[in-house]
């Protein structure tokens, strides 16, 4: 009975967090020609919007790995009160191979949308959303972009309706 008590206020958190009204990222299309094998590999988060799973956190990074099953695995590090704090998913394709839309769990069985919406070419700076426009983030192969290279892109998410002012930016 006690384990009934305890579930019943967890789903009914997870229910209403299912509820929320963000904007949608509907509008904002998913990079085509994506090549996961291209983005495997170390990305550093260059700046987000505030999450409650980020909170308090310093230089964050996340390792993504092709696994032999054909998915991949999603290990995020980062810092929080001196500690360094790690958690591992997993991801997979939402449609096609060579769109750049994944879902990724790390509490199986449950999946979050990752859309990349913004790809250089050589793959070393991409812009990451969800279904919802609360959340984003600016990744990039090194720990630092060039500053304007990083307003430009900041601009561009505020014209596509991100909140920008809340943005967190990594030091």
């Amino acid at each position: 009975m006690k384990h009934i008590r305890l579930a019943v206020p967890f789903f009914a958190l997870v229910f209403l967090a299912g509820c929320h009204s963000a904007p949608s990222t509907a509008d904002l299309p998913p990079v085509r020609n994506f090549d996961l094998h291209r983005y495997c590999g170390v990305w550093y988060e260059i700046a987000r919007l505030p999450h409650s799973f980020e909170d308090g956190m310093t230089a964050v990074k996340t390792t993504y790995t092709l696994r032999d099953d054909g998915k991949l695995s999603v290990l995020n590090e980062g810092i929080r009160g001196g500690k360094k704090k790690e958690i591992t998913g997993v991801g997979r394709f939402k449609n096609a191979e060579n769109v750049g839309e994944l879902e990724v769990s790390f509490f199986r069985p449950f999946y979050g949308d990752y859309k990349i919406i913004e790809l250089d070419d050589a793959y070393t700076v991409a812009v990451v959303t969800s279904a919802a426009k609360d959340y984003f983030w600016i990744l990039a192969r090194t720990p630092e972009i060039p500053e304007a290279q990083r307003a430009a892109i900041v601009r561009r998410a505020a014209g596509n309706g991100f909140e920008t002012g809340k943005l967190i930016f990594a030091q």
